[in-house]
């Protein structure tokens, strides 16, 4: 990553490093930046117009730009009458949402304001975000489009406004305590206490960064201030279905950080393997192949069909903990051991305990069910242990 920090602060000391944020204003207005040249002289005249006057500000560009947007902020600056920093990733880990924490984590104000670099959050409400903040002893003030005074009008087609409606009461569904009061989870333009921002517990991915710290580190008091998106001053919209897709995947993430979460997703994956498994053994059966073979073969499409769910839905952030060699291997293991071990169980319950088959199948199937979620998470997902330095020398 490389840091620059385009002016000299307003007493003409030498212009300083990301890592030494200028002279601490009432607010840093963060914002993430992809490839938007043609917008950051406008967000800048539009900043200067509206909120030196009413409070000190710095603005901080993280960028992940492909193009000559840091070059025409750096041009831009000069004119502005605050400090403006650029802080540009070569490698743009955890996509828009993880601009903004590294954007965060350099702030110098004790608020900080995220806004995006299209100009469809308008720079005039910054000072509103943060007086609403400090008269209601606020951690978080969002600007909603969905309270009195709000509007979404500058979302381009009916497509999008859909597309905003659907993820709003998606997220406000899976998440009615942590999203309690926020009627607007989708929106990137928010003021935050720096104080309440934990970036150790933040694990972004994708655009959405005001639920990844509503869920993992919500403020206790909220207040919200209506906004009217506006439209796209140039370029092009970044929501593509591929960032559709990362926003679910981090939506999988949020919600099943609990154990019990856990499991519950990992039944539902393993009851969705079931349509690969039938349609692998009706089609094996066609063809001519003995039903106790095909069984086995079958059971091996759904053992597949579970593991890329469970890898890109359930323990995606786990991965790295092992190589997806080891990780597949230990998987196929446990699942199949599952088949060798319900039989004999169902047994056991029938000849020992007096059960009759159906409720002995019935208990068999949570039992393993249990094991297997267990096995899995601990066998295939948690990191290995590493041998203390005293055990090393024991060995030794």
């Amino acid at each position: 990553m490389s840091h620059e920090s385009t002016v000299p602060d307003e007493l003409g000391r030498p212009a300083v490093g990301a890592s030494e944020v200028p002279e601490p204003g009432a607010v840093t207005i963060v914002v993430p930046t992809f490839n938007e040249s043609g917008n950051v002289r406008r967000l800048l005249h539009l900043i200067t117009e509206s909120v030196p006057a009413r409070l000190p500000c710095e603005v901080v560009f993280v960028d992940d730009s492909t193009d000559d947007t840091p070059d025409v902020i750096r041009e831009a600056a000069p004119d502005c009458p605050f400090p403006v920093t650029v802080l540009h990733r070569d490698e743009p880990a955890g996509g828009l949402g993880g601009a903004v924490v590294e954007g965060m984590k350099a702030a110098g104000s004790d608020w900080i304001v995220v806004m995006d670099g299209d100009c469809q959050h308008p720079p005039s409400l910054v000072p509103e975000l943060v007086a609403t903040g400090e008269r209601a002893n606020a951690g978080l003030v969002v600007a909603s489009r969905y309270i009195k005074g709000g509007s979404r009008a500058g979302l381009a087609g009916s497509y999008r406004l859909a597309v905003s409606r659907a993820a709003t009461w998606l997220t406000k569904a899976l998440f009615p305590r942590r999203l309690h009061g926020i009627s607007d989870p989708m929106s990137g333009f928010f003021a935050i206490r720096r104080s309440e921002v934990t970036a150790e517990v933040l694990k972004p991915l994708g655009y959405k960064i005001l639920l990844e710290l509503a869920v993992r580190s919500r403020p206790q008091a909220v207040a919200e201030v209506p906004f009217v998106f506006e439209e796209r001053f140039a370029g092009e919209s970044k929501s593509t279905a591929q960032e559709g897709l990362r926003f679910l995947r981090h939506l999988a993430g949020l919600r099943t950080t609990s154990p019990l979460a856990r499991m519950v997703a990992f039944g539902l994956i393993g009851l969705s393997g079931f349509v690969p498994n039938l349609a692998a053994l009706w089609a094996l059966t066609e063809a001519g192949v003995h039903y106790l073979p095909a069984e086995i073969v079958a059971n091996q499409f759904g053992v597949a069909w579970n593991f890329l769910l469970l890898e890109r839905l359930l323990f995606r952030d786990r991965r790295r903990h092992r190589h997806w060699a080891d990780r597949t291997l230990r998987f196929g293991l446990i699942a199949n051991a599952d088949l060798v071990l319900r039989i004999p169980l169902i047994a056991l319950l029938v000849g020992e305990f007096g059960l009759t088959v159906l409720p002995a199948t019935a208990l068999a199937l949570v039992i393993t069910f249990v094991l297997r979620f267990a096995g899995t998470e601990a066998l295939v997902y948690l990191p290995r242990r590493r041998r203390t330095a005293r055990t090393a020398r024991s060995e030794a």
